[in-house]
Parts: C-alpha cells; sequence; structure tokens
C-alpha cells in the first residue's frame, strides 16, 4: 500500500472511487475490520486543531478525499488524489454488498429518516440485508442504547450519518464494542439524500466540484461551517510557496 497523500496533517489514500470500493471489498471478503473516513477540508482544519480527530484520522484504515477543496490542495501540492464523494462510494458499495448478503445496519439522521433510506437502497439492490435502523444519538451517553441494538442485530457494515466529526467520534468511541461490525463509514448526509430530505445536487455541479456551493446556496446557515474553506487555502498555499 502507498504512502498516503499529506494535506494539511491529514494523510488521504491515494485510491479513486473503484480502488476505494474494491478496497473495502476485499479487506470485508479477508474479514478485516475497515473504518473509512471520507474527509474534507473542513475535517482537516477539524483535525489540527483537535488531536482526538487528527489521531482517528491516523488510525482509520482508509480516509478519501471526498471535498474538492482537498482534491485541488493535493493538486496544488503536487501530489494530486482522485475524489471520492461518499455518496458515491455508499452507491459503488451497496450493490456488491447485497450479492454478499452482507447485513447493513443505518444509524443516525432524523427520526425515520434511515427508515427511508434503507428501504430505497433495498428498491435499488435486489437481496440487500438490513440488519437494523435507529436514528439514536451522537452523545456518549446514549452510546449503550445504540451499540446494544447494533450488537444484537448482528449487522456486519454500519453506515452512521451524524455528519462530521460526530459520526467519526462516535465510530471511534464504540467499533471496539462490535465485534461482528467489518466495516464502519460515516456517510455524512447521505441518508438524507436517499429519503428525499435533501435533494442530490446536480451532475454538472458534481463534474465541477462544486457540490458544496450548491449545497450552500439551498442550506444558507451552512456558511457557518464554511467560515473554514479560506483559511484552509491560505494555508495551502503557504505550505506550497514555503513548504512545511
Amino acid at each position: 500500500m502507498s504512502a498516503r497523500v499529506d494535506v494539511l496533517g491529514v494523510g488521504f489514500d491515494r485510491v479513486h472511487l473503484a480502488a476505494a470500493a474494491e478496497r473495502i471489498l476485499r479487506r470485508l471478503d479477508a474479514d478485516e475490520r475497515t473504518f473509512v473516513i471520507t474527509a474534507n477540508p473542513e475535517f482537516v482544519m477539524l483535525a489540527r486543531r483537535d488531536e482526538t480527530v487528527a489521531q482517528i484520522a491516523r488510525e482509520a484504515q482508509l480516509v478519501v478525499a471526498d471535498g474538492s477543496g482537498v482534491v485541488a490542495a493535493s493538486r496544488l501540492l503536487g501530489d494530486g488524489l482522485p475524489r471520492v464523494p461518499g455518496r458515491l462510494l455508499v452507491d459503488a458499495l451497496v450493490p456488491h454488498l447485497a450479492q454478499r448478503r452482507s447485513p447493513i445496519f443505518f444509524l443516525g439522521a432524523g427520526p425515520g429518516v434511515a427508515e427511508r433510506a434503507a428501504a430505497e437502497l433495498r428498491r435499488r439492490a435486489r437481496g440487500l440485508a438490513v440488519a437494523g435502523v435507529h436514528a439514536g444519538s451522537a452523545e456518549p451517553e446514549d452510546d449503550a442504547v445504540s451499540v446494544a441494538r447494533i450488537r444484537d442485530s448482528g449487522a456486519q457494515v454500519l453506515f452512521v450519518a451524524y455528519g462530521m466529526p460526530k459520526q467519526e467520534r462516535w465510530i471511534a468511541r464504540n467499533l471496539s464494542a462490535l465485534p461482528a461490525v467489518r466495516l464502519a463509514i460515516g456517510v455524512g448526509g447521505v441518508f438524507d439524500q436517499l429519503a428525499g430530505v435533501q435533494k442530490v445536487p446536480p451532475a454538472v455541479f458534481h463534474a465541477v466540484g462544486l457540490e458544496w456551493l450548491w449545497r450552500l446556496a439551498r442550506e444558507p446557515r451552512r456558511w457557518r461551517r464554511q467560515r473554514v474553506l479560506p483559511v484552509f487555502a491560505l494555508l495551502v498555499l503557504r505550505r506550497r510557496l514555503f513548504g512545511r
């Protein structure tokens, strides 16, 4: 396996979408546990100021570049990464998980959303095994209930939709208590998109890497999260000009 590409202190695996899915499935077939992080510039900036998040990223078995900002930064820094959006990674994995009859647990999102998301994926992938669904909570005091439900379900795959970085913290905190789970992925807003709560960005926005702008136009409150983007860009430029 090649060394990770460093983007402001976070290491990303140099894999495109198909290769990421293939690596995950190969590890699943080998009964190797895999924690996947789909990271964007906001995650990178958080990891710079929160050592716990940085450690989670270092210990994850696969870290892929979800945001177009990470891809642009890696190219500017001389070691370009392919983009692997979490939404498309889920789409790529689900047919294979259905063929393998790997039971999936859907954790997170709002009330009823995980159920609708699971139903939509079952419609798309015949034979998909849904082990269970639970909105739950990302707060540590609620972990015991969610962990018990997942453990009792017999799930081998866990999709967690609490948003970044709550979902990554949840997985890092609880995965060791779920011995049957071999694959865990933080999927952000994927449940909302599958359930129709949020619209999927038009293909043209995806093609030019401006899905973030489309979401910001529809959800102006996101600007608070995206205030770090200019700082991210300036730090990347400084790294390009002056090195570490």
